[in-house]
């Protein structure tokens, strides 16, 4: 799960006390002020993070008050070149305090100052002064080995869901300064970008048959599948299929790395927050799920969708504890699903005792979410 800390310096004043009770309602980890008054009000649920105003290395005296609790939890001291690194690391040695640093990285001097403080520090803020992204992928990959938690500033909500996804993994955790609650709100959704595991089940198949023309979706994504991936499809909201990409060698055509040849235009695909979609409802930029042979899963962008007619066929199976479960497909060699140790299987050589992989779920639906209410499909 990545973090998330609220910057009050950004935050209009009338909103402060509506930001903070809306931060402390969502968990958010931490709240970061210049004023350590406004933070040793905070109750202990929270990380209380002191950003001063200018350049103010800690001293080396124990924490205010004998037995108090101090104004903060973490003092973030600006950096502006590898001797302010050395001081730093000099004036908290021996102490209670925690080295932790803010750095604004606007040159190449400066980076290198980041990558650094990235790799030894407990705790590194960075801000960008160009809207590349580039920087931010050098201390990621810097740091990637190391302990310490990398956080980076954000200018708004879009900016920092573009830096959770840097480098595929992001940094630890993003600074964020909301206009209001609402903000607060949509940024620990944000913060959620972990996908879940799912426990996939073993289909035994019943039968196949053949169904003449119909309609069937190929998704193109923005990512490459891995050799194990794919998304899970069915006919039913309750019972999946785990189709594979077209990342496997075909003899008459290139692999196509990016696509799943996924089903009938009917059929529903898994997505985020346990959410069905049908395929027919996807378009370029929708979110989904790719799910591996061992139930590991992350969330891919649609590209496109491609709709043709083509002749299809159907696939009936049923899982372990009896649930039926059905999938329409192309009626094609080249159309794959996964089996048990991730075997590929062309679905036209399917029959009846054949295992696949898929997935099972105990709710029904309705537009989309899960649902506890009685439903039959067939």
């Amino acid at each position: 799960m990545k973090f998330g800390w609220i910057d009050l310096r950004g935050v209009p004043t009338e909103q402060h006390d509506a930001v903070i009770e809306a931060a402390l309602h969502v968990k958010i980890e931490g709240i970061v002020a210049e004023d350590e008054e406004r933070l040793a009000a905070l109750p202990p649920t929270v990380k209380r993070v002191l950003l001063p105003a200018a350049q103010q290395f800690p001293t080396a005296d124990a924490p205010d008050g004998a037995g108090e609790r101090p104004g903060h939890d973490i003092r973030l001291t600006r950096l502006e070149s590898p001797d302010d690194l050395d001081r730093l690391r000099l004036t908290v040695a021996g102490t209670p305090h925690e080295p932790a640093a803010f750095i604004d990285v606007t040159d190449d001097p400066t980076l290198k100052l980041a990558c650094a403080a990235a790799i030894e520090l407990p705790y590194t803020v960075v801000q960008f002064k160009d809207p590349t992204k580039i920087p931010l992928e050098i201390v990621i990959a810097a740091a990637d080995k190391t302990p310490g938690q990398l956080v980076c500033q954000a200018d708004d909500l879009e900016e920092a869901g573009i830096i959770l996804d840097v480098l595929e993994k992001g940094s630890e955790g993003v600074m964020f300064a909301p206009r209001d609650a609402n903000e607060v709100f949509a940024f620990a959704e944000l913060l959620r970008t972990q996908t879940p595991h799912l426990d996939l089940t073993t289909l035994t198949v019943r039968s196949i048959e053949h169904n003449g023309l119909g309609d069937r979706v190929c998704v193109d994504t923005g990512t490459h599948f891995a050799e194990d991936e794919g998304i899970l499809v069915g006919s039913y909201a309750h019972g999946f299929v785990l189709c594979v990409s077209e990342t496997h060698p075909l003899p008459y055509m290139p692999t196509r790395p990016f696509r799943v040849n996924a089903g009938a235009l009917h059929s529903y695909t898994l997505g985020m927050d346990g959410r069905t979609n049908y395929l027919s409802e996807l378009k370029a930029g929708s979110p989904i799920l790719a799910v591996g042979a061992d139930g590991r899963t992350r969330r891919v962008v649609v590209g496109r969708i491609k709709l043709e007619s083509r002749p299809m066929l159907t696939i009936k199976a049923v899982s372990e504890d009896g649930t039926e479960v059905s999938l329409m497909v192309q009626d094609d060699w080249h159309v794959r699903v996964l089996g048990p140790g991730a075997a590929v299987l062309n679905v036209t050589e399917l029959k009846a005792g054949d295992q696949l992989l898929g997935y099972v779920s105990t709710e029904k639906r309705h537009v989309g979410w899960p649902v506890k209410e009685y439903c039959v499909e067939k």
